[in-house]
């Protein structure tokens, strides 16, 4: 393949990245900002600054994190199998805690 498709394949995938970047940091911040402790919705134990005590399936590790409206771990990644499969779990409430 020539230079301008794998240029134009990385700058795509930087673009891609970024927004989705942006997207969580919006989210985040737009949680925050409302006050919102999804934690208390899905039912998950919470350590003193009210992030989600949850066993990570990705990596087995605990770990303290926010959850935001739609069960996702703020350590979330799209498309990776294990995290959506947490993010089910946290739905269904069988995410495995500490």
């Amino acid at each position: 393949m020539n230079d301008s498709g794998e240029d134009d394949r990385f700058a795509r995938f930087v673009r891609t990245t970024f927004r989705r970047a942006g997207r969580r940091y919006a989210e985040a911040k737009r949680a925050y900002r409302e006050g919102r402790d999804w934690s208390t919705t899905f039912d998950l134990p919470t350590d003193d600054e009210g992030r989600a005590r949850l066993v990570c399936r990705r990596y087995a590790e605990r770990r303290a994190v926010p959850v935001d409206s739609e069960g996702r771990p703020a350590c979330f990644e799209v498309d990776h199998v294990d995290c959506e499969g947490c993010a089910e779990d946290v739905r269904e409430g069988v995410v495995e805690t500490w």
